[in-house]
């Protein structure tokens, strides 16, 4: 695997490490998550970073037994998408069992390390 930044995308994390997540917005208002360049609703270059809200809501979740190889160490885990305000962020769900999410929950999000191979990724906690 390669160590080189994913332009955009590790920004996004580590903002997130920092405390300071945003979105993207458009001139119509719409909200996007890095590394998007381009507005699709209106082809406009013209993105804003805004901050994220500080705690989202669980819109659907799922529980993952059998993981691709890059998280199979990592598994079972539960794979919740929460949107935060004018986006919907995936993350994996820690500190809670599949059986105790409820859709419409609050969650905060951050940054933890996968079992795998030790490479960042998004998480979610109860709020």
């Amino acid at each position: 695997m390669s160590d080189a930044r994913h332009a955009g995308f590790d920004d996004f994390l580590d903002a997130v490490e920092d405390g300071e997540p945003y979105y993207l917005e458009g001139t119509e208002g719409d909200g996007y998550l890095p590394p998007r360049r381009i507005d699709p609703a209106t082809g406009s270059q013209e993105l804003s970073e805004e901050p994220l809200p500080e705690t989202g809501e669980v819109v659907t979740y799922t529980q993952t037994h059998v993981a691709s190889p890059e998280f199979a160490d990592d598994a079972p885990f539960v794979v919740v998408i929460a949107e935060f305000g004018p986006v919907k962020i995936t993350g994996q769900l820690r500190e809670q069992e599949a059986d105790d999410i409820e859709i419409g929950q609050e969650v905060e999000m951050g940054i933890e390390q996968t079992e795998t191979h030790d490479k960042r990724v998004l998480v979610f906690t109860p709020a």
